[in-house]
């Protein structure tokens, strides 16, 4: 089998998860140490709440150019600009 679609994949037996468990477990005993989880990490609860909202490009313009002059995020000035107007 030089090539993959040489392989007969319909007819591959798939892994149980049970076989998966006992060879996780069985790299973990061997390393001494358990092996990192793989995949997308879990949803946690969000800092910020996600919105959508339109601005003056002046405005995007400037916070960008903030942003560039301390180094952080166009995002992170609008937001530190917008608490500062609520304070």
């Amino acid at each position: 089998m030089s090539k993959a679609k040489d392989f007969p994949f319909e007819a591959a037996r798939r892994v149980t998860a049970k076989e998966v468990a006992a060879a996780r477990r069985a790299v973990e005993e061997k390393l001494g140490q358990p092996r990192p989880r793989r995949g997308r990490p879990a949803k946690r609860r969000e800092k910020y709440l996600v919105v959508s909202i339109r601005l003056n490009p002046k405005v995007v313009a400037w916070a960008k150019k903030e942003a560039k002059r301390r180094g952080v995020g166009y995002q992170t000035v609008i937001n530190e600009a917008r608490l500062a107007a609520c304070s």
